[in-house]
């Protein structure tokens, strides 16, 4: 039997994730179950997507597909991939091993159409020379000590904080931090949430700092302002949120800087962060289930997953997680974070929803409404969306 696994680790070879893919995980695979081969095809993100609409159109689908999160329910509403929890009898041993933020990524309308296979999550990043310079001994851990840092640094010419947009990504942080949500628990509803006492509060936020001239033009779309990892390096911002993919970018471009992490600052809703990173689907056009549900258990072991974050990849699981600080020590801020951290809506117009979301919380920091009428505004664009 042939399983085959599209993904968009690396079109690289070279590329370290593919090298233990390659090299490693896929060959001990195939070695412990003698009779299955796994045919991986490798492609580009964009082109994984294509690849995924058309060959859905077409019913000529593989078996399994490492899955940007955010497709998962958009397929899972066409009838592409398969509800595992429906599937796999032993769905729920799997599910337990896993940050619950990872696992809500494949929820969709009661059923799970996927497993987490690895993950991200956006922590703190903050340059400890700026902040002392302004007299501030440690990196600004609740939304107060943001508001307090904010014009000692603005006194020595360093911007508080620096982000490059305002979708889901970058301000569900803050919204979830501060006790607020983008929706109601089922995904259902957003007026009510978003547009709540503490979603505005927690916009108001930022937009209070963007006035201050605690937070630069770059969140607005200025292409011209320094971006996040120069700004921060340069000592032009005392703090970013970023991924764990920074690590290795700041260590080759900014060899001099020594970067220093932390968690999300906290505010009425404790210290959240967003989940970032691939799920693994099963279609349900395979005409291997069983065998592509037996290199999807390996591929979320502790032994593959630890074997996968060699080459940079956040495992999902949480008793992975001492093997990870081997690896990599520095890993640890990201695995604490994951602990609380949320999904994006998981459903098929997220990509919509996210506009709105944006748009909102572009206006209320450029001033062009107050920040209660751009929520409410998106609260009700959003309820329209969540119905379709």
């Amino acid at each position: 039997v042939t399983v085959t696994f599209w993904h968009a680790y690396a079109e690289n070879p070279a590329a370290p994730e593919m090298q233990r893919l390659t090299k490693i995980v896929i060959p001990r695979f195939e070695k412990l179950n003698p009779g299955i081969k796994v045919q991986q095809v490798p492609f580009s993100y964009g082109n994984l997507q294509q690849k995924l609409t058309t060959s859905a159109a077409g019913g000529t689908l593989p078996d399994l597909i490492r899955s940007d999160l955010a497709w998962v329910p958009q397929y899972a509403k066409l009838g592409v991939f398969a509800p595992l929890n429906k599937v796999m009898p032993d769905f729920k041993r799997f599910a337990k091993a896993m940050f619950p933020g990872t696992l809500a990524t494949n929820f969709y309308k009661g059923n799970y159409y996927g497993l987490p296979l690895d993950t991200n999550t956006r922590v703190l990043m903050y340059n400890r020379q700026a902040l002392s310079a302004a007299g501030i001994s440690s990196p600004p851990q609740t939304f107060a000590a943001l508001r307090a840092a904010a014009p000692k640094l603005k006194g020595k010419g360093v911007f508080l904080f620096a982000d490059g947009g305002t979708g889901g990504w970058n301000v569900l942080p803050w919204i979830w931090s501060g006790g607020g949500n983008l929706t109601n628990p089922s995904y259902t509803k957003a007026t009510g949430f978003l547009n709540s006492a503490r979603s505005v509060a927690a916009v108001q936020l930022l937009a209070d700092l963007y006035k201050q001239g605690a937070i630069p033009s770059l969140i607005t779309g200025d292409q011209g302002a320094t971006g996040t990892e120069n700004g921060l390096a340069e000592g032009k911002y005392a703090t970013i949120l970023d991924g764990p993919w920074m690590l290795p970018i700041f260590a080759k471009a900014h060899p001099g800087f020594k970067l220093s992490t932390a968690r999300v600052p906290a505010g009425p809703g404790g210290s959240i962060s967003v989940v970032g990173g691939e799920d693994i689907v099963l279609t349900q056009k395979s005409k291997n289930k069983a065998a592509a549900l037996r290199f999807l258990r390996f591929m979320i072991s502790p032994w593959a997953q630890t074997q996968m974050a060699r080459a940079g990849q956040l495992p999902v699981r949480k008793d992975v997680t001492k093997s990870l600080l081997k690896i990599n020590p520095r890993y640890g801020i990201f695995l604490k974070q994951l602990e609380t951290a949320k999904p994006r809506t998981p459903h098929p117009n997220w990509p919509k929803i996210d506009e709105a979301l944006g748009a909102a919380v572009l206006s209320a920091i450029k001033g062009d409404k107050s920040t209660k009428a751009a929520l409410d505004d998106a609260a009700r664009q959003i309820d329209s969306l969540l119905r379709n």
